[in-house]
């Protein structure tokens, strides 16, 4: 997506078709997310004007009335601006599958750092609705561009950004619980996720490497054609009810990723 397609979108007369419009193009690429969203916002505000009810609009767009409400929301926090500077080199590990003890603790990739001797800290960039990409939408078992709500956060290992991760939730089940709220979910998530009566059941790991989007390159300071590795974990309750689904986004020449066996079942 360019500015063209985004400011032609955001001319569209109909304003329920320039929501409509705008989340699709949100899809496609995140390195304009935030202004995509400020623009549907006003738009939604518009069709409000207009005598249009949140009932109304949610029937066109395909969701309920209360996605409607979230949409109107401003983001928590935006992306920060990219440094001119080239960033040092730096390399960390990402173990898959994850260690339990790992997954549990207050940050995945804090622990995996500090075991490594890294100086590791985060920052939040976006927390909010979001529609969902395909395979976010697979693993959730929602329609793509969907709305789900999405908490974004860029790692730094000494200092140099080295993954961008993104936890992704239903709306349906998560939209009014502290995953949507502002800031860290505190003590854990995993922990949040257990207050609201949710036992783990399974999850499946997926590695991919891929050319590096626009907004993956910009925030993470990719060199030019620099490729990025993918790591797609859907996480299931008990129950089968899909909870949660992480996207982290790891800079691929800054990574490092151990490849463990289930114990007990090493073979030549």
């Amino acid at each position: 997506m360019d500015l063209k397609a985004l400011h032609d979108a955001a001319r569209i007369d109909d304003p329920v078709a320039r929501a409509r419009a705008l989340s699709r193009l949100m899809t496609e690429d995140q390195g304009l997310m935030t202004e995509a969203a400020k623009y549907r916002r006003q738009a939604i505000a518009e069709a409000r004007e207009s005598g249009q009810t949140l009932e109304q609009i949610a029937a066109e767009l395909g969701v309920t009335p209360g996605r409607v409400s979230q949409m109107r929301k401003g983001p928590a926090a935006k992306a920060p601006q990219a440094s001119t500077e080239r960033a040092p080199r730096v390399l960390v590990q990402r173990a898959l599958p994850t260690e339990p003890a790992v997954r549990g603790s207050v940050s995945l990739f804090l622990v995996e750092a500090e075991r490594q001797g890294i100086t590791a800290d985060r920052k939040m960039l976006y927390i909010g609705l979001e529609p969902a990409s395909e395979h976010v939408a697979s693993c959730l078992r929602v329609e793509p561009a969907e709305d789900v709500v999405a908490r974004r956060k860029l790692m730094f290992a000494n200092s140099v950004p080295v993954r961008i991760a993104t936890s992704y939730f239903r709306a349906d089940l998560f939209a009014d619980t502290r995953m949507a709220e502002p800031e860290f979910v505190r003590p854990t998530l995993q922990a949040a996720l257990k207050d609201l009566g949710y036992q783990f059941g399974r999850a499946s790991e997926h590695l991919t490497a891929r050319r590096a989007t626009s907004f993956e390159a910009e925030t993470l300071e990719l060199e030019p054609d620099e490729w990025v590795v993918q790591v797609l974990r859907a996480s299931f309750s008990s129950e089968d009810t899909p909870v949660h689904t992480l996207e982290t986004i790891c800079a691929a020449t800054r990574h490092v990723f151990p490849i463990g066996q289930v114990a007990g079942a090493d073979d030549f």
